[in-house]
């Protein structure tokens, strides 16, 4: 069970939730991203993100119309996230859109 603390942009404070591996990420819609896929290889219990990045993940994965893979895009810096591959993951998610319009 994981606690998540989330910041709700719009009411400008925190919220906390728990909640297992499979069950879906606070303001996640349609199930498209699990706790364990946000947690990644991460060992922390405690996971944050903002009601604001929850929303653009369901817009990105309406957009873009199929699964993900998240990769290392919610990792912790010190956990290896945030650096080359992070940024490779979205370079790859850009080009496939790109060439899937052609």
């Amino acid at each position: 069970m994981a606690k998540i603390i989330v910041f709700n942009n719009d009411l400008d404070r925190m919220e906390t939730y728990y909640r297992g591996e499979n069950e879906p990420m606070p303001y996640n819609t349609n199930g498209t991203l699990k706790v364990k896929e946000f947690r990644g290889s991460s060992k922390s219990n405690i996971l944050w993100t903002t009601k604001r990045t929850m929303q653009s993940w369901n817009s990105q994965r309406y957009i873009y119309g199929s699964p993900i893979p998240v990769g290392f895009a919610f990792k912790r810096p010190y956990e290896g996230g945030h650096g080359n591959q992070s940024h490779d993951l979205i370079h790859t998610v850009e080009h496939i859109k790109i060439c899937n319009r052609r």
